[in-house]
């Protein structure tokens, strides 16, 4: 069984910036899909960056070219760095992985959706 914690939300102006990150149990030895998503009221949870077979990481549009995704894997712990955040980043944002499913990272985001490991998830607040 595999465990993660998010940590690093809170709130933030306009413009600024947030690291997030999530610790996964240790038992988790090779290459495997992770990643983050976020969840708004009104919508569902939506894949925001997501690991998978070497072909780039997959990014949500929206946020394409402000969030960057990247792991630690001395300390099996994931990351979302965050910069020029605006409202529509208002959500609580869930690291989820899957020690047992590998493939490109649109495969892997919506396998997790279906039936990865998930965290609580930690809030993000954007506001003016």
């Amino acid at each position: 069984q595999v465990q993660l914690v998010e940590s690093g939300g809170g709130s933030v102006q306009i413009g600024g910036s947030l690291r997030l990150s999530c610790a996964i149990s240790r038992n988790t030895a090779g290459s495997y899909c992770m990643g983050w998503f976020r969840r708004t009221p009104g919508k569902e949870r939506e894949a925001v960056a997501v690991f998978g077979i070497s072909a780039g990481a997959y990014y949500l549009d929206s946020v394409k070219g402000r969030f960057t995704v990247s792991k630690d894997a001395a300390k099996n712990t994931l990351y979302l760095q965050m910069s020029s955040l605006n409202a529509d980043d208002t959500a609580m944002y869930y690291c989820a992985a899957d020690p047992a499913f590998y493939a490109v990272a649109v495969e892997c985001g919506s396998r997790l959706l279906r039936s990865g490991f998930w965290g609580q998830g930690t809030q993000v607040t954007v506001s003016s």
